[in-house]
């Protein structure tokens, strides 16, 4: 008798330098260029601006602490979609598989895309009447695509390059603010008032920013040793980058004080041009290009993940549950997850504020989700008592409290903030999630029918 043989599966192959560079590479994106201003506008002074920067560090620290327990208790891929089955049903898991499918993650590998295509408009134009945005954005979205269709290794390899060479150019832009320009003599000069939205505005940004840490749990099925280096991998991320950010905020004030750093529309590029002129700005739109390119690949390398881990246990969607064994990675969900992107992309259009759009579509349901994920370490808790946990949450239960704390309040203020303005783009992502619930309804038919037949 013939035994067919087993089906590929994902397997162990990710170190602790893979999983660090995903973190990083996800995190460091184009938040601290674009939101430091705004930040700096929303907060009474220089002490307030690093404290607040200091604050999302430990939020993000917070939830990778929480993200260590549940990621070592259930290592396996697909990170949210299997904490939130376990603790609530495979419904809230589905639903999750189908939001980031059809909302956050196209939604902010879109974003990120655009703010790549921008820079990479400034250092070479096309030349096509408005389209260079959308151009380069799908040329980005394809080509990290096919990269990781490669396989793992040609995955993990782009992520640990752009991690590296984004590392590498903070640092220089920090080591130009702190050690070769003289600082700004507006940095003692008086302060205006900060802007009316205040605190929230100036945390929403700053936790955006940091938004990330969370992917490398997408990945825990491949990570070697996952008892001990998912715990390393995340603490060591967290730790990097909210070093990174805080000195990156320090050059800033030195060079441009708290007045200049508030008004400058770029301010990467105006610290490194009172040093190296024109061409510095150059290196800095470069920086961000590669910085983007490093966010979309993470983000890429890790959602494809929650599809396959969806598509092994709902029938319907059992076509993206397929990991090719040749290139060991999910190949059906990456070409899927790139063609939802493109078409985002795309039906945005050249539009001036698509960053800004896909920004608060995907931004209420990601931390509606990240809220329930905060809230299923207590439930599973109590639920599963007797699973081994290798890693147990310090500080119990006051830990994930301040996580769901901090979830609770970016889910109120982006929903107020989307209400306030009118935002069409929060009824498009209801209308996405409702159209998920028929979907799952369809999908329990399906099993239904199947174990009548046998």
């Amino acid at each position: 008798m013939n035994v067919p043989p087993p089906a590929a599966a994902p397997r162990r192959q990710l170190t602790v330098l893979d999983t660090t560079s995903i973190i990083v590479g996800i995190i460091i994106g184009a938040g601290i260029f674009e939101a430091t201003p705004v930040v700096a506008a929303n907060v009474p002074g220089p002490m307030a601006l690093l404290g607040i920067w200091l604050a999302g560090g430990l939020v993000a620290l917070v939830g990778a602490l929480c993200y260590a327990e549940l990621t070592t208790t259930y290592p396996r891929s697909g990170g949210d979609y299997v904490f939130l089955t376990r603790a609530y049903g495979r419904g809230t898991g589905f639903l999750f598989a189908w939001a980031e499918y059809w909302i956050v993650r196209p939604g902010n590998v879109g974003a990120m895309a655009y703010v790549f295509a921008r820079y990479a408009h400034q250092l070479w134009p096309l030349g096509t009447s408005g389209h260079d945005f959308v151009i380069y954005a799908c040329a980005a979205v394809g080509l990290l695509t096919g990269l990781n269709l490669l396989g793992v290794r040609f995955g993990k390899w782009t992520q640990n390059g752009l991690t590296c060479a984004k590392l590498a150019g903070l640092l220089a832009v920090i080591g130009v603010g702190l050690l070769l320009t003289r600082p700004e003599p507006m940095a003692a000069g008086a302060l205006s008032e900060p802007a009316p939205a205040g605190w929230s505005l100036a945390l929403i940004m700053v936790l955006f920013a940091y938004g990330g840490w969370n992917e490398m749990s997408y990945v825990a099925a491949e990570i070697r040793e996952p008892e001990q280096n998912v715990l390393r991998a995340l603490l060591l991320g967290s730790l990097t980058v909210s070093t990174v950010y805080l000195l990156v905020n320090v050059a800033f004030l030195r060079t441009l004080g708290f007045e200049g750093l508030r008004t400058s529309p770029a301010v990467a590029a105006a610290v490194v041009r009172l040093r190296f002129a024109d061409w510095g700005e150059g290196a800095i739109s470069l920086l961000i290009c590669v910085s983007c390119l490093g966010a979309i690949n993470g983000m890429l390398f890790t959602g494809a993940r929650i599809y396959y881990a969806m598509g092994t246990e709902h029938p319907l969607f059992r076509w993206l549950g397929n990991w090719s064994g040749r290139v060991e990675a999910p190949t059906h969900a990456l070409v899927l997850q790139a063609v939802v992107t493109l078409a985002l992309v795309v039906g945005f259009g050249p539009d001036q504020r698509a960053f800004e759009r896909l920004v608060i579509f995907t931004t209420p349901v990601f931390w509606c989700f990240f809220l329930l994920v905060g809230i299923s370490l207590f439930v599973l808790r109590a639920r599963d008592p007797a699973t081994p946990r290798v890693f147990r949450v310090i500080a119990y239960p006051w830990t994930p409290l301040a996580f769901c704390l901090a979830c609770l309040f970016m889910l109120q203020a982006s929903l107020a903030w989307a209400v306030h303005n009118r935002s069409r783009e929060v009824l498009w992502s209801v209308g996405i999630l409702l159209t998920g619930a028929v979907v799952y309804l369809g999908d329990l038919l399906l099993r239904h029918r199947r174990r009548l037949r046998g």
